[in-house]
């Protein structure tokens, strides 16, 4: 999302400062109010960042010389990105399913129980729609760094491009199909199950927790934080699933009662390497990685500007992470409701620009997160690159300053 509304972290104070990384800790960064960062006086720099917010700071480390404009995509990356690219778009030109939400429990479209998710295997006739097998299948493209977004259980255009990437980086045929070669190599790579039972903690019925955002700027600026509004939205986001298929696959469960025990995903927190080359492909609507050794190792879902908004070209340095970042709005930019002065918004999930903020070297652009993880790829932005709160932590804390973002049509 181009905040335009938001104006970034501040250049000079990254460029002399560090490069951040995100802490570690999924849990806390439910609390904004334990890690939020504190806004400084000059409403044109809002985000800095409160060091208890960081998992390490990496003294001294200055951008590289390197113009960022110089860096060139070599052969192998380019060759990547053309087969990947050209299957997502494909598969987003196409008619989006609708998701089927009473599918969760009907004998014929199998066994949702943990045992049954667990176990389910694909089969060729298994068609398009909500399945176990697809719930499975996305937990793991999920845990290959081929994210599919918000998991669903369903074989919608975010999880048909996550095959898309997980083929890519696994050498078999860029498809986006979900085939028996395909289905082999994501069960060859697992070890762990899918799906695991999670008993609610004293911790997670605690929050902090907001009675309700709204949609204000003006009554968001008076709030203590943006927190979450509900255990299952939390929930949600801390095993990357959609919200209403966590609600789906426990339909008894009260989420609001200690030692409940409900079935959810059993995914990974964080990438495998760090980060080279980003590119932000915005006919794909993904977010593509590479490591140096020009090799694709993961992908994200991401939102990139809009036609209104559109987002930079060209290429672009990551300049430093902020955690729990606050939003500044600005009606010079654009003019939310009867909001007509400058606005400071506070930190937290349910945030603007979600739960962290990947500056870049074009002033007041960058990656974040996001209040509404299932509509990512799905809706606008204003300009920059907005991903789930889960991936854009997962980024967070591989990427360093002086990665190169490169943006593509």
């Amino acid at each position: 999302m181009l905040v335009r509304s938001i104006l970034a972290v501040s250049l000079s104070y990254i460029m002399c400062q560090a490069a951040f990384a995100v802490s570690q800790d999924t849990q806390a960064m439910t609390d904004a109010s334990a890690v939020a960062s504190t806004p400084v006086a000059d409403p044109i720099d809002p985000l800095t960042l409160d060091n208890k917010g960081a998992s390490q700071i990496m003294a001294d480390q200055q951008l590289s010389n390197t113009s960022a404009s110089e860096v060139q995509i070599s052969t192998e990356e380019q060759k990547h990105l053309d087969n990947v690219s050209h299957t997502a778009q494909t598969i987003d030109a196409g008619p989006e399913k609708q998701n089927n939400t009473k599918s969760v429990g009907k004998a014929e479209k199998g066994n949702w129980t943990l045992d049954g998710l667990n176990n389910s295997e694909w089969t060729p006739s298994l068609g398009r729609g909500q399945f176990p097998a697809y719930a499975r299948a996305q937990v793991m493209l999920n845990n290959a760094h081929a994210s599919p977004g918000a998991i669903d259980g369903s074989s919608g255009k975010n999880m048909l491009k996550a095959i898309a990437s997980f083929q890519q980086m696994q050498g078999l045929q860029t498809t986006g199909a979900l085939d028996q070669d395909t289905w082999n190599a994501l069960i060859a790579l697992q070890d762990k199950p899918a799906f695991q039972e999670y008993t609610i903690t004293e911790n997670d019925l605690k929050g902090p927790y907001a009675k309700e955002i709204p949609h204000d700027y003006a009554l968001q600026a008076k709030m203590k934080g943006l927190y979450y509004t509900r255990v299952t939205e939390m929930l949600g986001e801390k095993f990357h699933m959609d919200e209403a298929f966590l609600k789906q696959l426990n339909p008894k469960a009260d989420f609001n009662k200690l030692g409940q025990k409900v079935i959810v995903t059993n995914v990974r927190n964080n990438l495998s390497e760090d980060i080279h080359l980003i590119v932000a492909h915005k006919g794909a609507k993904q977010l593509y990685l590479f490591n140096s050794k020009n090799q694709m190792v993961g992908s994200f879902p991401a939102t990139i500007g809009s036609s209104d908004t559109p987002s930079p070209t060209g290429v672009y340095k990551v300049t430093g992470v902020t955690p729990n970042p606050w939003y500044s709005y600005s009606p010079s930019n654009f003019v939310q409701g009867k909001n007509l002065q400058p606005l400071s918004l506070p930190p937290g999930p349910n945030a603007p620009v979600g739960n962290i903020w990947i500056g870049l070297s074009k002033r007041s652009f960058g990656i974040h997160g996001t209040p509404n993880p299932s509509t990512i790829s799905k809706t606008a932005s204003h300009g920059c690159i907005r991903l789930t709160n889960w991936d854009a932590n997962d980024l967070g804390r591989k990427v360093k300053a002086g990665a190169v973002v490169k943006f593509l049509e």
